[in-house]
């Protein structure tokens, strides 16, 4: 008996006709995994439609061997969509601007219906333009700025907002005719008659920008924003776009760059208009994922930004997107309640522990409240980069998710296969994801192993870090550690309700040694089910101050010799309450591993970098509150 084919029924098959290229691809919509839209298959044909009809050096029918060979690669992808068992119903094939604007595009597109049987859907400018933006709301978890997308022919621009799964996009995309192909072509035009023709294409395409823009109406909440943050942000897809972000990505300072993966990478708005480095870049060196044809349409694209970067208002910062026609048209057909889940969460949802809820509350009880540059009710001012921002619901979830996904790896390759799993490993492939989020979770599962890895991995580790923040790397080392002695208390992850081992508690406080530029402290307890009396108890001392007699024999030996004594500009405090003495005795080295990363030798760029003083107090027993 044949083998059943679960997902055949929530397989969806999509050929995107562009103009500087075919590509097919089979994506899974299957629950729960919908909102990152599995690809099970993709293949490309390097097929220009665009130059086919200019191959004479003027504008002609798309050529008949052009015709055969778009045919011959339909009829491949047919057959690959019988062996996946692709319903009839459930494939589409989409064709943009250069089938659109072809003089015998009737006669191409019956061709291929008598062929293949397939009815070919021709896409108007402004669907085009709208299934563009729809790719580009996929590749985030929210978009809330100026988007374009390039193609070979034409470039679309648009507002979007994206929040909680809605996406609000102007009623149709401006499209021009200055995708990376024709202006292309444009600008051989231009050097053929003279200097004076590359100043009036560049004055065209830049009135045409500025129209367009005036034309979009971008609602004011958008403006608003955008003067509050200095400038909009720009994302950007399309194959020419995508071409210059990996010559961005090449040209990095952190080099070479640890994330090889165009969607969700972000530069300044200085870096996208450096036109000169990415020209010279392009020319002389051999780029990753940067063809020989793309790197020739370079040139134009940096026409094209230099035209936009007069047109166009403020840009704060650009951000790359792999999502592009065919992931919207999957992305549209999903509901809002799919497009709002969080995509690390749900691609690390299949090893998800059955406490994961329980889990990521225990982890965020670790973390003290962050005023923003606010007093405590200790007087103690908090400064805004001790905020870890980064460090989100959604993140800390797909982090409990994937808490005990390395531990049949061998000891010696747990954290640095941890490190490498959203570059290169399980998670590489998920859509919709951040660089900061890639690095955050790869930070905090490094860490949850133990931190160590062998001296081929430090390379990478090292620019890893340097991609993000020196607070958000101490305060992924900082959970990281948290993380793991969660792990050694509920190795299953199963947290029994009423039956809790550990508990945490954290809060800014003084620090002990009162010094003037020690003025944060964060306590940290494990085991937070006191009773009423030593409530009362606690906040009479006052953490880390008096003469704790009672509780002197569960300190952790550090603890026991007081705070440590250099100067800080932060002071964490750690109070670790656990219900079983001897879970506390297996976990000594998890303790002083915490209050370790306090000190300054341990900061995150040394000592005068980044770091706040830990101290732990272990308590033990969890009582009645």
């Amino acid at each position: 008996m044949e083998a059943a084919y679960a997902g055949e029924e929530h397989y969806v098959a999509l050929v995107d006709m562009g103009s500087n290229g075919i590509r097919f691809s089979i994506t899974d919509v299957s629950p729960p995994t919908a909102r990152i839209m599995p690809t099970i298959y993709q293949d490309r044909a390097g097929i220009s439609l665009y130059d086919a009809q200019y191959s004479t050096g003027q504008k002609g029918p798309i050529p008949d061997q052009t015709i055969q060979e778009v045919l011959a690669a339909l009829l491949r992808f047919k057959t690959v969509c019988q062996d996946y068992r692709v319903r009839q119903g459930n494939i589409q094939v989409l064709a943009t601007e250069a089938t659109r604007e072809a003089t015998n595009s009737v006669n191409f597109r019956k061709q291929i219906k008598d062929v293949t049987e397939w009815t070919v859907t021709l896409l108007a400018k402004e669907e085009e333009g709208h299934l563009g933006a729809m790719g580009i709301a996929s590749s985030f978890s929210a978009v809330n700025g100026l988007v374009m997308d390039l193609g070979g022919g034409s470039t679309q621009i648009t507002w979007m907002m994206m929040q909680g799964g809605s996406v609000t996009v102007r009623p149709g995309a401006v499209s021009l005719p200055y995708g990376a192909a024709a202006v292309s072509r444009r600008l051989e035009e231009a050097d053929r008659a003279g200097h004076h023709a590359q100043i009036e294409l560049k004055n065209e395409m830049k009135q045409a920008f500025v129209d367009a823009y005036e034309s979009l109406d971008v609602p004011k909440e958008l403006i608003h924003a955008a003067e509050e943050n200095d400038g909009f942000s720009l994302y950007l897809s399309g194959g020419g776009f995508r071409g210059w972000g990996y010559v961005l990505m090449n040209q990095h300072r952190v080099n070479p760059y640890p994330v090889p993966i165009i969607n969700g990478f972000s530069v300044s708005r200085r870096d996208f208009l450096d036109t000169i480095s990415v020209q010279e870049a392009a020319r002389n060196e051999e780029i990753f994922r940067v063809s020989e044809r793309r790197a020739g349409q370079v040139p134009a694209v940096a026409f094209l930004v230099n035209a936009l970067s007069e047109a166009l208002p403020p840009i704060k910062e650009v951000r790359f997107c792999q999502g592009g026609v065919r992931e919207g048209f999957v992305f549209q057909t999903l509901p809002p309640s799919i497009r709002v889940l969080p995509p690390l969460a749900t691609a690390t949802l299949d090893r998800a522990p059955s406490s994961t809820s329980a889990l990521v509350q225990l982890l965020q009880s670790a973390l003290p409240p962050f005023p923003y540059n606010a007093p405590t009710k200790h007087h103690i001012f908090v400064p805004a980069n001790h905020t870890p921002t980064i460090l989100s619901t959604d993140l800390l979830t797909a982090f409990v998710h994937a808490l005990f996904r390395h531990r049949s790896f061998t000891k010696e390759t747990r954290a640095a296969a941890a490190l490498r799993c959203t570059t290169t490993g399980f998670l590489a492939g998920v859509h919709g994801v951040s660089h900061d989020d890639r690095v955050a979770l790869a930070l905090l599962l490094f860490e949850r192993w133990g931190g160590a890895v062998s001296p081929t991995d430090l390379g990478f580790l090292d620019r890893m870090e340097r991609l993000a923040s020196a607070g958000t790397v101490w305060w992924c080392r900082y959970l990281g550690r948290v993380a793991q002695l969660i792990a050694d208390v509920y190795p299953a992850g199963r947290v029994e309700e009423g039956r809790e081992r550990v508990r945490f508690e954290a809060a800014w406080v003084p620090h002990p040694k009162g010094k003037k530029d020690a003025v944060l402290g964060l306590v940290v307890r494990f085991g937070s089910r006191r009773s009423a009396k030593s409530e009362e108890n606690d906040n009479v001392r006052g953490f880390g101050g008096g003469d704790d007699t009672a509780n002197t024999e569960t300190q952790t030996s550090d603890a026991q010799k007081g705070p440590a004594t250099e100067q800080a500009g932060a002071g964490i405090s750690i109070g670790i309450g656990i219900a079983q003495s001897a879970v506390r005795e297996a976990n000594e080295r998890a303790f002083l591993s915490l209050e370790k990363l306090g000190k300054k030798k341990n900061w995150v760029g040394g000592k005068s970098g980044f770091g706040i003083k830990i101290q732990v107090d272990v308590r033990d027993g969890i009582g009645a509150r």
